[in-house]
């Protein structure tokens, strides 16, 4: 018995010493949550315990960043660790300690795998912030158990599986938000119970199903989104029950059916965006009755019909976007009269007549955009007269008149009036624009020139009044001096004079001038230029030598100067030039040889021709590069003339022979080679002997065979097999001819074709470097992603828009995307699907099939376009977001750019706003409906700035 009393004394004692030197729970707890954590920015560097014991009754963690007690210091009542930057896998063990906590805050932070359900336990939280984290797996069962929670907020995680229905038995709940995951089914139809909801926020989940009726019971709910998903069916009439609700969002959820005249009901809403569904229908006049409605967006959708005529009554409306429907007749007078009216954005449908005159005269007009309509008549003369409209679009339609309205408009930025039948002078006091960067005044019916104040446009970027035929006038002595000007496209305006010398022109990179009347030479100055990469100035009167400065600007691609009266030789530096990619001095008075640089290698003789001193590859050779005998002097050259004919007489004779020979054996075995610039003469023999002895390759294509091959010289090519029908030689032949010739840095070359009566071979460049499917998993830093995104788009452009017809690629995907030593991107497989059809004989040549031609030839146009937003997704998330463009307009913009943020590693503010630029680019390009995509020419002004967004036309204002 004294043993054990004498343990017992032992053990108290021990006990009592471990208690007075002991942290408190709270603090115990937290560093015990904290070891758990990835902290990489030390943010919870204070969280530590002093040596010695606790003697004050009060826990340490009461003074620790992101901790509130009560007010003895004793209990933890809140812990808020947002926007810390923290990661790591919770276990919630801890969470059991704090039976006080009210609010707990862990949103803004990189916390990751399943929510702990230990969070349950803290029965008296109000507040459970967990949102922009990437928890994963099915929400955790038990949240019932929160009987005081007022607001929970999840937004923008992984979260998968049902919508916890359970949730409907929180009575005091106020704020519920499961945006932003991957939440799947339907809305529970016990979420209609909610006793005290006010704000319900589901969209950006993938949701199915139909919208519950019941939704309208929920009559303290004040703001409900719940779009961006995948809903089957139409928009419940009984929504219009929710008496209370003020703004509510279904955009994007793939709703169809008329818009139910019953949410006229909702007289206290402020903001209704209906966006991007399959509605139809017209617009309910009813809704004149919601008085306070401020925004309304329905645009992209199938709405018919025409603009109410009571919506004069909505006085506080701000915003009205109808964009992207198919409604006509006209604007209503009475819009013109509502005195809230900010932006107005109706292009795209078939609206008519003169747009009301007194539109801007009683609001504040800021965006207006009616282009791509019918509208006629003049620009309402007090559309700027509140003095903050910056967005002007009304191109492509057929307004008259001229710019009188605008003249003193100094709010502008951007300005687009292209395509329509403007006239007068230019009336526009650049002077008075400090802030434009945009203007478009193309194909129009302007005189009297370019304004000469133009210079003083400080933030110009874009200019073009292009197709302006009685334009005249000069270029402005000091416009190459604009600091931001990126692009001025002044062709066929009938403009005379000089070109201005070319000073502090660092932002230049398009100059298009193209018939003109242009005179005298091209100034040595152009060599300031040095972000010029096209200029065209074909079609004038100018003279001299080609200045040898042009040629040291070393990312000029596109050079025209013909059809002017230049002379002399082609500045040889021209040959090193590793961006040129098409070089133009037709019908001039070019002497000289050609340069033999390898740019020069892929450029057709119609580059060069109506020179008749000009020699050189690929025109005749130069006399002092003929080989047979006058190359030493001792032969004179009418004697070489002799010869040469002789011998080429002996040739035909031999040809003859030899023909009459293949004729009588029969010609179905002959083979012929047809080259293309840049592969060397060699017959067809050579190339049949090189790659019948190569082993096929395993090449991802179409092409029943592909061959890599070595031929005569030492090139390395890759070979394609086909085979075509007697009938279908000539077609096939004349397609291949146009892939041949479509020549551009991102497309791989056609080196030219082989073939006989049943089989054909192509030829093309052998880029050694792998293709883009290989590297899309790999890491790379954005500025190669960025480089191969815009060199992806200039091929595609090149083929849509440069081509004549075009061509569609046909299979576009990221292993048809191959690089070469610069790692600069090249297309593959171009046309070739189309020539495959047309080998086997699938060539109507009726005029009912050119116009089917011509429909499907758009239709493929808009399909690749569609695959360049794909590949795009690819690029962004390492191919994570393979063929999943139909899914990423369901998530919320927000989420995804923080997603795609996250996925690529940026270290500049331009980088990320280079991000997301393209991935806007990518939203734009994979729109459901094939009319509602940019051209190929408008994505790459996007991604190379010169042109906005609006005009790309996102859907909703301030996304």
């Amino acid at each position: 018995m004294e043993i054990f009393k004498c343990l017992y004394i032992n053990l108290l004692l021990t006990f009592m010493l471990s208690a007075v030197l002991a942290i408190d729970p709270y603090s115990e707890a937290l560093l015990s949550l904290r070891s758990e954590l990835v902290d990489s920015d030390n943010s919870l560097h204070d969280w530590v315990v002093p040596s010695g014991g606790n003697l004050t009754g009060k826990s340490y963690a009461c003074s620790w960043i992101g901790i509130k007690c009560n007010k003895d210091s004793t209990i933890v009542t809140s812990i808020d660790l947002s926007m810390k930057k923290l990661g790591g896998l919770m276990s919630g063990k801890q969470f059991s300690i704090f039976t006080k906590l009210t609010d707990l805050n862990l949103s803004h932070n990189l916390f990751s795998g399943q929510l702990p359900a230990e969070i349950f336990n803290l029965t008296s939280l109000r507040s459970l912030d967990i949102s922009r984290n990437n928890f994963s797996g099915h929400f955790p069962g038990g949240i019932p158990s929160l009987q005081n929670l007022v607001v929970l907020d999840a937004f923008s995680n992984s979260f998968s599986g049902q919508l916890p229905a359970e949730l409907s038995q929180l009575q005091y709940l106020k704020v519920l938000n499961l945006a932003g995951s991957y939440f799947k089914g339907s809305i529970p139809s016990e979420y209609s119970s909610f006793r005290s909801l006010e704000f319900l926020h589901l969209a950006g989940n993938s949701l199915t199903g139909s919208i519950p009726p019941e939704l309208g019971s929920l009559k303290t709910v004040t703001h409900m989104e719940i779009g961006y998903n995948f809903y089957q069916g139409f928009i419940p009439s009984q929504l219009g029950n929710m008496s209370q609700l003020q703004y509510l969002d279904i955009a994007g959820a793939n709703l169809s059916g008329t818009i139910p005249k019953q949410l006229s009901n909702l007289t206290s809403l402020q903001s209704l965006f209906l966006f991007r569904n399959q509605l139809t229908g017209s617009i309910p006049s009813e809704f004149s009755k919601i008085t306070p409605l401020s925004d309304l967006d329905l645009s992209d959708n199938f709405l018919s019909g025409s603009i109410p005529e009571s919506f004069s009554e909505l006085k506080n409306l701000r915003l009205l976007s109808l964009m992207y429907n198919d409604m006509s007749g006209s604007v209503p007078e009475g819009i013109a009269q509502l005195p809230s009216l900010e932006t107005l954005l109706i292009w795209n449908n078939r609206f008519s007549g003169s747009l009301p005159q007194s539109l801007g005269r009683n609001s504040k007009l800021k965006w207006v955009d009616v282009s791509t309509n019918n509208f006629i008549g003049s620009i309402p003369p007090d559309i700027c007269v509140s003095g903050v409209l910056f967005k002007l679009i009304l191109f492509s339609n057929k307004f008259t008149g001229g710019l009188s309205s605008i003249s003193n408009c100094s709010s502008l930025v951007r300005l687009r009036l292209e395509d329509n039948s403007f006239s007068g002078e230019i009336p526009l006091r650049f002077s008075h624009l400090p802030g434009i960067s945009y203007v478009d005044l193309s194909r129009n019916n302007f005189v009297r020139g370019i304004p000469s104040d133009i210079f003083q446009a400080t933030q110009l970027e874009y200019f073009n009044v292009s197709y302006n035929l009685q334009l005249g006038g000069i270029i402005p002595t000091q416009v190459w001096s604009l600091p931001l000007l990126q692009n001025f496209s002044a062709s066929l305006c009938g403009i005379s004079g000089y070109l201005p010398p070319f000073e502090s022109c660092k932002s230049i990179s398009v100059i298009d001038l193209d018939r003109n009347n242009l005179s005298g030479i091209i100034p040595n100055s152009v060599s300031k230029c040095q972000a010029l990469e096209k200029i065209k100035l074909s079609n004038n009167n100018l003279t001299g030598h080609i200045p040898e400065e042009l040629a040291s600007i070393s990312i000029l691609a596109v050079v025209d100067l013909s059809n002017n009266k230049f002379n002399g030789p082609i500045p040889a530096k021209f040959g090193s030039s590793s961006s040129l990619q098409l070089f133009n001095v037709s019908f001039n008075n070019i002497s000289g040889s050609i340069p033999t640089g390898e740019s020069f290698k892929l450029m057709d003789s119609s580059a060069f021709v109506g020179n008749s001193e000009l020699c050189g590859a690929p025109l005749r050779p130069c006399p002092d590069s003929v080989g047979i005998l006058g190359s030493k002097g001792t032969w004179n050259w009418k004697l070489t003339r002799i010869v040469l004919l002789s011998v080429g007489l002996l040739i035909i004779l031999l040809g003859l022979a030899f023909g009459t020979l293949y004729y009588r054996r029969g010609v179905k075995s002959q083979w012929k080679m047809v080259p293309f610039v840049g592969l060397p003469q060699f017959t067809a023999n050579d190339v049949l002997i090189s790659f019948n002895a190569t082993k096929p390759t395993e090449v991802p294509s179409p092409s029943p065979l592909v061959t890599k091959a070595v031929l005569p010289t030492g090139i390395t090519v890759l070979v394609k097999k086909i085979e075509w029908e007697a009938r279908s030689i000539k077609d096939v032949s004349e397609f291949i001819m146009r892939l041949g010739n479509a020549r551009h840095k991102n497309l791989i070359r056609l080196l030219g074709f082989c073939h006989n009566q049943h089989q054909v071979y192509l030829l093309y460049d052998y880029l050694p470097s792998g293709n883009l499917a290989e590297k899309i998993g790999m890491k790379w830093d954005w500025a190669a992603k960025f480089r191969t995104v815009v060199g992806i788009a200039r091929g595609l452009c090149f083929l849509h828009h440069h081509c004549y017809p075009a061509i569609p690629h046909g299979d576009l995907k990221s292993s048809n995307i191959v690089f070469d030593e610069n790692m600069e991107p090249h297309l593959a497989e171009f046309g070739f699907k189309n020539l495959l059809k047309l080998s086997k004989g699938s060539s109507p040549t009726t005029t009912k099939w050119e116009t089917e031609f011509n429909e499907i030839t758009k239709e493929e146009l808009c399909m690749d376009v569609y695959k360049f937003g794909e590949i795009i997704l690819e690029i962004l998330t390492g191919g994570r977001l393979r063929n999943a463009a139909a899914s990423i307009h369901s998530k919320p913009w927000e989420v995804l750019l923080r997603e795609i943020y996250n996925e690529n590693e940026v270290s500049s503010a331009s980088s990320l706003q280079e991000i997301k630029l393209v991935l806007e680019v990518a939203m734009l390009c994979t729109r459901s409906r094939s009319k509602d995509r940019p051209s190929m020419e408008d994505a790459l002004k996007v991604l190379s700035g010169l042109k906005g967004l609006e005009d790309g036309r996102t859907s909703k204002e301030g996304q």
